[in-house]
């Protein structure tokens, strides 16, 4: 994978909109409902999610149909109560992304301070996570959509945000879970990134030789390119 741009540069996205923790950004309405199944104890019913948000059922039951597949809601078969089909009811589903902002954090402040080649070793260790979070993925939602919407899916669920860029190739990655830490030791937490990418696309059955990751590429956004399989 090819290293472009400056990692010192001032340009780059914004900080991650984060859901306690630093996790997705989702539209407010599907944020809303994810955020009403994390605060509760128990399931939720669509009629009591109506409830609580005032949107119409129709909209309500798509949100959470959307949410499903993206694996961040579980739907579940509610218990019977009389005649007919018992109603679902819908969890949160916590797969430890919450943790990724600390967890990545932490690994950079020690690979700066201990390694020889801090970027080069984190770039290792995001490989071995990525195909940790491609496993887990295609558990969760089959990756069938392939190793490039796959991998664009799960950074959008880590909080960077992607958006279609100017042809098939690029994305563009508008936000930064971990900016902060990116502009204190750039080399060490993109490389990281760097590694989760290829990690994933290699796991998956894409080409990591074929990405390119350019951080900071300009106000707004840092620039990748995972060409189409």
């Amino acid at each position: 994978m090819e290293n472009r741009g400056s990692w010192s540069s001032p340009d780059g996205p914004r900080a991650g909109a984060r859901l306690r923790g630093g996790r997705d950004p989702l539209s407010p309405s599907r944020r809303a409902i994810l955020e009403h199944l994390r605060d509760q104890p128990q399931p939720l019913t669509l009629a009591a999610l109506v409830r609580i948000t005032g949107l119409h059922p129709n909209t309500v039951r798509e949100h959470l149909d959307a949410l499903v597949r993206r694996g961040l809601v579980r739907r579940i078969d509610g218990r019977p109560q009389g005649r007919g089909r018992p109603a679902h009811l819908f969890e949160h589903v916590d797969h430890g992304h919450g943790e990724y902002a600390r967890l990545a954090v932490a690994l950079a402040d020690a690979l700066a301070l201990s390694s020889s080649d801090p970027t080069g070793h984190a770039a290792a260790v995001g490989e071995e996570w990525g195909r940790e979070l491609a496993r887990k993925r295609r558990a969760r939602t089959g990756a069938a959509g392939g190793a490039r919407v796959e991998v664009v899916g799960e950074l959008d669920d880590l909080g960077f945000a992607p958006r279609q860029g100017a042809d098939d190739s690029e994305v563009l990655l508008t936000r930064c879970p971990l900016l902060e830490a990116a502009h204190r030791a750039p080399g060490v937490v993109c490389g990281i990134h760097l590694g989760i990418i290829r990690g994933m696309l290699d796991e998956l059955g894409g080409d990591p030789a074929g990405s390119e990751l350019e951080p900071f590429a300009a106000p707004g956004y840092c620039r990748l390119v995972v060409p189409p399989v």
